[in-house]
């Protein structure tokens, strides 16, 4: 099958059926030892300075706001 005869409607259901035939299958999806190393040091930063970040009305307005 050429993926790129399809139409976008029909590639964003092949999409959407591929990453429902991976949900069904309730696996893990293994981390690599430097994944498990960014998350744990992100994790120790946020117990450290407790920063949420910013709220998503905030993204939106900067990312408009640059348009």
């Amino acid at each position: 099958m050429e993926i790129q005869s399809l139409t976008v409607s029909e590639r964003i259901v092949l999409a959407e059926a591929l990453w429902d035939s991976i949900v069904a299958e309730d696996g893990e999806i293994a981390l690599t030892e430097a994944q498990k190393a960014e998350l744990d040091r992100r994790l120790a930063a946020f117990n450290i300075d407790q920063d949420l970040g910013s709220s998503w009305e905030s993204v939106k307005a900067r990312i408009l706001a640059k348009e």
